[in-house]
């Protein structure tokens, strides 16, 4: 009987911790609302090398939000306007510990 509960305890604590991590790497940075840190997701967009608002990084699978880069009128969640002044927030392109992940697509941007 202990060998059985022994091992109905480990079963149980491996099947708590995959859940635990399935819950982390299923939530994202970005609100439900296109917000990361009170920052809207949408706007005039500066790309600097030190200080930024948000640090990015560009993947082709499983991003945080999706990004249409447009020239005009940068309204929606995921449309970006790139601009060297004037901006609504700035980002910095990194390689690994970013706070978003961001995917470059042609339509449909915003949240996943």
């Amino acid at each position: 009987m202990k060998k059985t509960t022994g091992k109905m305890a480990v079963l149980l604590a491996c099947i708590c911790s995959l859940l635990w991590a399935t819950a982390a790497l299923a939530s994202s940075a970005v609100g439900e609302d296109g917000t990361f840190n009170g920052i809207r997701l949408a706007g005039k967009v500066r790309v600097v090398e030190y200080n930024p608002d948000i640090k990015v990084q560009v993947v082709t699978s499983f991003p945080d939000l999706k990004v249409k880069v447009v020239d005009h009128f940068p309204s929606e969640i995921g449309e970006w306007q790139f601009v060297e002044y004037g901006e609504d927030f700035t980002i910095q392109f990194v390689t690994s510990f970013p706070d978003i992940r961001i995917k470059y697509v042609t339509s449909f941007p915003g949240l996943p």
